[in-house]
């Protein structure tokens, strides 16, 4: 019987994940190893995890839990069972006013500190990758990162938290009672843990190096500092699990105390001619009170300035250049420029290419940060194609960090790493590094292995340094633990593992390995794919963007299933090969929602749905391409018949009941799956619109809103909206008379037509340019997303085309609204509350700050979810695939449920009516909000 099978004992079937495709997702995180899982679980309670250790004993089995999957050092994959968390632990409860916060695995650390904002406060660990680092991870590898030092990392800022040891037994801190309980169940891990800390206690020697050694970062082993911090031995085991790799327990919930998210900050970068010159600022800035110092040398600025935004002055550094990007953070402006001139009345005395500009400006702050943040996954965008990016995470003492840097540097040079960078956290000794690697050849191998074993004798034997500051051991360092730490204090960690994972099921070969060898088993195979996605480096800062997440593949996982199948076709493996093309047709394909959001969250860039289109462009057959020229030729009969049939859908709602159509549909759908779904918020649109032939605007109704842009509650449609608007701003507004056959392209584009895409974009640009009067006039949509089509159409025009568009102005109705209608207004009748749901291309034209102005100007309050996300609509997606549209609205639908509102408005059709069917409340354009006002 297969493991899938017997999981479905203590599992309904649909939490249990074993298909092919399934398993070759989760078998890689963001580190540089592989193992295939036997299946994947989600577990919604804590009985269901208790008896998934039960299964793990009874079978043998082992079990390793994981939540965002950006672990770097390969602790959230197996060959076992894995645990998947992100889906169902995502509960948090903020209480002491702020100071305290409640805490499930599966939350990010990023949502987590977006509803501590309102409190001035957030977690105390802050890495690189908190907005896709689940606190699960942020736990289990004792996250530290850029601000917090070691005073405000997981373990110091972690009060209480409850958890589940492999035995099954749960416990908690928060509990009184516990500690009694604890003693008389466990009574053998009590034993032990007092064994273990009176050894330390009667070894000076050693104690003391536990203390100096957790002084600074450091996340080698077990948390060794547990058994001299504390007394009793259920606090001294809840302290041990922070940091254990998911070795040890299950933390079920955590209470953590929070920190001051300071209101003002200054930063700046600071250039230097050598990172020898930028690590004597170090002392300086920190003395002054900087709350962030972050290294980079020429190398990793190297790695960023192809990105967009990033400021010209990294492009001209010299060949031996560093930078340190410096943060000063206050409760008062005042504090703020204190601390930031005591440290520039210091920067005479240093070696600096320019005087510091320090900016206030959180847009420019953001950006900085941005570019910081992506240092490590942008690599990937200058790595050669089929080699993989390590990242390593060292630590010196502060005072020597530029000697060992430029040690660190002879080793790259010798071993021929010559695309290596360095950055990281200057202010605590904690450097990162980053070099590509080829596993393909044993030579390669041993390559990594030999400098490996070089990079161990610098940290520990010359420079007394750490070898893992706050990613975590893994299974890259677990065979060098005993070399950092000595025998005995080695000793006291294989015994902990030991006492509590008896039979080592629970996430085996992290942390405790017996293999020497651990660093180079196991490694992941990174074959080239496709050029739209090859530069991806599996890191998971996209994943929690993806509108799919929760149902079929996130973009990572679209990317890893594309590698898997280059190396199986490589093989020669057909059954495989065959078997996961078939199951990517839905998963990968099907439910991609090719919003592009993936991109945003993406260091470099990478937007997994370019790819997807173009998978579904080669999957189209010459007739259905020649069809779909053909319905764009003739778009105006199509049209037509579109809304015909939504009117006679809409009548047989009214004689039949509401809910007609969308039953009968239904039960087509179940015989025939292409057959879309009929949503209850499509309604025809009635009535002319008044058109002025002296129009200073251009007015475009997009076919959508011509087709099924009615309202509810026999409100006007919006293209009557948006003349009313417009009439009531006194502006006088063209609608073309031949505007019922045009599209903006996006129809096909999404469906990768691209003959039919490149057709009609290109007569769209030809008509708007003679009736705009050759670009006198701007041009308004009324739907965002095809505003952004048209904004991106260029590269598709022909020669003549593009000299049109370029002098077109295409604008959305938020441009619109806010820049043109907004000013002329004086009566204005506010609304008390009003929710927005920001679609996706707004965010990428960079249209969200206009739609929350616009916004504030019509409602007393206004509320964005903090959840808000792609709907998953995608055009036709939520009518072929309604599940995709459920699963990805069911976040932020959650939310706004708890508030009621005035109103309920977005920028898109389609979008509003999936937030509608989510919601259960009416979901309009924003045009509704501005002509209610009125």
């Amino acid at each position: 019987m297969e493991t899938g099978e017997l999981l479905e004992g203590i599992l309904p079937k649909t939490r249990i994940k074993s298909r092919l495709i399934d398993l070759v997702a989760y078998a890689s995180d963001a580190g540089f190893y592989y193992l295939r899982p036997k299946a994947v679980v989600q577990p919604i309670t804590e009985s269901e995890i208790i008896a998934l250790f039960r299964f793990s004993h009874e079978y043998q089995m082992p079990l390793t839990f994981r939540t965002g999957g950006t672990s770097l050092s390969g602790q959230a994959i197996t060959d076992g069972i894995l645990v998947d968390l992100s889906q169902y632990w995502n509960k948090m409860q903020i209480e002491n006013d702020g100071q305290t916060v409640r805490v499930q695995p599966g939350i990010t650390g990023s949502m987590v500190n977006a509803y501590l904002k309102r409190y001035q406060r957030k977690i105390g660990p802050d890495p690189s990758s908190i907005d896709a680092a689940m606190m699960g991870g942020i736990l289990s590898n004792n996250s530290s990162g850029m601000c917090c030092g070691v005073k405000l990392n997981s373990y110091h800022t972690t009060k209480h938290i409850r958890f589940i040891l492999p035995d099954g037994k749960t416990f908690t801190t928060e509990e009184p009672a516990d500690y009694i309980r604890f003693e008389q169940e466990c009574g053998h891990i009590c034993t032990a843990v007092k064994g273990m800390q009176e050894q330390l206690k009667n070894n000076t020697e050693l104690y003391d190096l536990v203390r100096r050694k957790y002084e600074t970062k450091n996340t080698v082993g077990y948390s060794l500092n547990s058994f001299i911090d504390h007394e009793h031995p259920l606090d001294v085991l809840s302290h041990l699990l922070i940091g254990a790799e998911g070795t040890l327990g299950f933390i079920a919930e955590a209470v953590m105390e929070t920190v001051p998210d300071y209101p003002y900050k200054t930063t700046a970068f600071l250039y230097f001619p050598n990172i020898y010159a930028a690590c004597q600022a170090i002392i300086p800035l920190t003395v002054s009170g900087a709350e962030a110092v972050e290294l980079m040398d020429r190398a990793s600025l190297r790695s960023i300035d192809g990105l967009k935004g990033v400021p010209d002055r990294l492009k001209t550094l010299p060949e031996t250049a560093s930078a340190l990007l410096v943060e000063f953070q206050a409760n008062s402006l005042a504090e703020l420029h204190a601390k930031r001139d005591v440290f520039l009345a210091s920067a005479t005395d240093l070696l600096m290419l320019e005087s510091p500009v320090f900016t206030e400006d959180i847009k420019e702050q953001a950006f900085f940060w941005k570019l910081r943040k992506g240092m490590f996954p942008a690599v990937g965008a200058v790595r050669a194609s089929g080699t993989t990016v390590i990242l390593e995470d060292i630590a010196f003492p502060v005072g020597k960090l530029g000697d060992a840097i430029l040690d660190l540097q002879t080793l790259f040079k010798k071993y021929a790493y010559h695309e290596a960078i360095i950055f990281g956290h200057a202010k605590d000794g904690n450097i990162h590094f980053v070099v590509t690697q080829a596993f393909h050849t044993a030579a390669e191998i041993e390559r990594y292995d030999l400098f490996m074993q070089d990079v161990v004798k610098l940290v520990v034997d010359t420079y007394d340094g750490t070898l893992k500051a706050e990613h975590g051991t893994g299974r890259n360092m677990a065979p060098f633990i005993e070399t950092e730490w000595g025998g005995e204090a080695y000793q006291i960690m294989k015994t902990l593992k030991e006492t509590i994972d008896p039979q080592n099921l629970l996430n085996p070969g992290v942390i405790i390995n017996a293999d020497k060898k651990a660093h180079i088993a196991n490694l992941k195979p990174l074959p080239s794919v496709e050029q739209e996605v090859d530069k991806c480096i599996e890191c998971g800062y996209c994943e929690h963007k993806c509108p799919s997440r929760n149902i079929t593949l996130t973009p990572r996982q679209r990317i890893v299933v594309r590698r898997e199948l280059a190396g199986l076709k490589t093989s020669g493996n057909k059954r495989d090969f065959d078997q996961l093309v078939s199951e990517y047709q839905y998963d990968g394909l099907d439910t991609c929602a090719v919003d592009g959001l993936c991109a945003t969250a993406c260091p470099v860039d990478i937007n997994t749905g370019d790819l997807v289109k173009r998978l579904r462009r080669e999957s189209h057959s010459k007739s259905a391409n020649g069809l779909a020229l053909t319905v764009a030729k003739n778009f105006g009969t199509t049209a037509f018949m579109v809304g015909s049939a939504v009117k006679i859908g809409g009548g047989m709602n009214r004689i039949f009941g509401g809910s007609t159509m969308r039953n009968i549909t239904g039960g087509l759908k179940k015989i025939i799956p292409a057959m879309p779904l009929w949503s209850n918020q499509l309604q025809a649109t009635n009535g002319k619109i008044e058109s002025d032939r002296n129009g200073s605007i251009v007015y475009f109704p997009t076919c959508i809103n011509r087709m099924m842009g009615g309202a509810n509650d026999s409100k006007k449609s919006v293209p009557q909206t948006f003349m009313s608007v417009s009439g009531k701003a006194g502006i006088k507004v063209l609608v073309p008379d031949d505007i019922n056959g045009m599209c903006c392209g996006q129809l096909f584009s999404s469906k990768g037509y691209n003959d039919a895409y490149i057709y009609t974009v290109n007569e769209t640009i030809k008509k708007l340019w003679k009736w705009t009067s050759e670009g006198k006039f701007p041009v308004v949509l009324d739907v965002s997303s095809c505003t952004h089509t048209l904004h991106s159409c260029r590269p598709v025009l022909t020669e003549e085309n593009k000299t049109y568009f370029d002098q077109l102005n295409i604008i959305d109705s938020i441009d619109y609204l806010y820049d043109y209608v907004t000013p002329k207004l004086k009566d204005i009748r506010k609304k008390e509350s009003v929710v927005l749901h920001p679609v996706c291309t707004l965010k990428k034209m960079g249209l969200e700050s206009k739609l929350f102005m616009l916004a504030d100007h019509f409602a007393d309050r206004v509320d964005v979810p903090l959840n808000s996300g792609c709907c998953g609509m995608a055009g036709d997606r939520g009518f072929l695939f309604p599940e995709l549209t459920a699963s990805a609205t069911a976040p932020e639908a959650a939310e706004v449920r708890n508030s009621p509102y005035s109103g309920y408005y977005s920028t898109a059709k389609t979008c509003e009516m999936a937030m509608s069917e989510a919601v259960g409340k009416n979901y309009e354009s924003i045009l509704y909000l501005v002509d209610e006002c009125l």
